[in-house]
């Protein structure tokens, strides 16, 4: 397939509670089948030729849910990123890095994913962004901290100062802008996910729920991405 300057896929990956209260289950049953669902999405993104994809897997307002429920997704790092599940992320080249507030977590959980940062450092066939505990407000707030302290250290002059200053602290300074997200679930909003690379970004919204999303389902959202015209504010001129 043809695919058009794509370089990073976010994703949101709504509605696995649900999913599962349609099927009679507990909502933590649509996570445990959401959470597996990451990997082969991770693959089937790869073998498009995509080099990022970040997931929204845990906001900063999701500390608010049942406790039961926020328990449950501070283990899902343990499981995914297992020693068996390690071995399949370097086999694939798969480079994983975590976005997101690291003090608030539990130790077991951070302990998890810096293991698998620290593994995966080197791979280079793709970059996973695992958004945990993430939130956009938090992120900016983070990033102004820091270049607050540049300019009163005098490492950074305020005539110096630019959007591209903001750009460079963000969690995903690394990385290229998001040229698509998709969402998961029906519903039609950001969620305060990644609001200042979503930028440009076209925004795609599929009613399917992230337990049942699929490669076909990805192939579609490409398809669409690549029949949009991405003028990034620019009209050429048109012929008479």
């Amino acid at each position: 397939m043809f695919i058009k300057k794509l370089e990073h896929i976010a994703f949101i990956l709504d509605g696995n509670g649900r999913w599962a209260k349609e099927r009679n289950k507990q909502r933590t049953y649509g996570h445990k089948i959401g959470m597996e669902n990451i990997y082969p999405t991770i693959l089937a993104a790869k073998s498009y030729g995509i080099k990022y994809i970040s997931m929204f897997c845990f906001s900063t307002e999701n500390w608010n849910r049942p406790l039961q429920e926020v328990n449950y997704l501070m283990q899902f790092p343990s499981e995914i990123f297992s020693k068996k599940e390690q071995e399949k992320y370097l086999q694939e080249g798969i480079k994983v890095v975590w976005i997101g507030r690291r003090s608030k977590v539990p130790l077991k959980t951070r302990k998890a994913i810096e293991e698998m940062e620290a593994k995966t450092k080197d791979a280079n066939q793709i970059t996973l962004h695992i958004a945990l505990d993430y939130g956009s407000f938090e992120e900016v707030e983070n990033c102004f901290k820091i270049v607050f302290n540049d300019i009163n250290s005098k490492k950074l002059s305020l005539d110096n100062f630019s959007i591209n200053t903001i750009l460079n602290n963000l969690y995903t300074k690394d990385t290229p802008q998001i040229d698509l997200l998709i969402r998961t679930g029906g519903e039609k909003r950001l969620s305060n996910f990644m609001l200042l690379q979503l930028a440009y970004a076209e925004l795609y919204f599929i009613n399917t729920y992230w337990p049942d999303f699929k490669e076909s389902d990805l192939k579609l959202a490409i398809q669409e991405y690549n029949n949009r015209n991405r003028r990034f504010g620019v009209i050429k001129d048109e012929k008479k």
